[in-house]
């Protein structure tokens, strides 16, 4: 399974939701992929507001604020429904 972080550099923001995703790592199986929005013309107009966006393959798309209890249960759900 692959989770996308949409983020940026210098995103507090953002660095939160990735110390999030590599806790979680450790008790679910998935890719995790980041892309930043200012080398992607596409998702920076879709995301640049947003940020940071999690996009969780065969999940939702969760926008901020990311409360780590929610990230948790829409990873393993999606994990559920892949396997």
């Amino acid at each position: 399974m692959r989770v996308i972080v949409y983020s940026k550099p210098e995103c507090p923001l953002c660095d939160e939701l990735k110390e999030i995703l590599f806790s979680i790592q450790q008790d679910a199986r998935f890719e995790l992929v980041e892309h930043n929005i200012l080398e992607q013309p596409e998702a920076f107009e879709r995301y640049r507001y947003l940020i940071p966006v999690l996009e969780i393959e065969g999940g939702p798309i969760l926008y901020p604020p990311h409360e780590p209890g929610i990230i948790w249960q829409a990873i393993f759900a999606a994990s559920r429904r892949l396997t």
